[in-house]
């Protein structure tokens, strides 16, 4: 069973920044694709980045655009997002889910994941 364990959350000012990590424990390597998703009281769960550990090809929504930062170790088992630039809308619950592919055209997609993580808190203060 694939379990991810994502970590870095915290509180921050805004115009700082984080990096949450995220590491799979019997990591099956057909899950080719990692992505994470944020959500905020009240609103849907959205999709913000994601990595192909085959090709590191990387996507961004964007709203995340220029400011995140996808990336995996060199052993592929942890993906990391550097967050630069936060401001109070990154205010959120941050999740990694993997999936076996991302290449479909729906990284984005909540209901395309098959396994995730249980969460990180990032708090961003004005």
């Amino acid at each position: 069973q694939v379990q991810l364990v994502e970590s870095g959350g915290g509180s921050v000012q805004a115009g700082g920044s984080l990096r949450l990590s995220c590491a799979a424990s019997k990591y099956t390597f057909r899950r080719n694709c990692v992505g994470w998703f944020r959500q905020a009281p009240g609103k849907e769960r959205e999709g913000i980045a994601a990595i192909s550990r085959l090709t590191a090809t990387t996507y961004y929504a964007d709203s995340v655009q220029g400011r995140f930062t996808i990336s995996q170790d060199n052993a592929k088992t942890t993906v990391s997002l550097q967050m630069n630039s936060l401001n109070p809308d990154d205010d959120a619950m941050y999740y990694c889910a993997s999936r076996a592919s991302c290449a479909d055209g729906r990284w984005a997609a909540r209901s395309a994941y098959d396994a995730w993580g249980q969460g990180t808190q990032v708090t961003v203060s004005s």
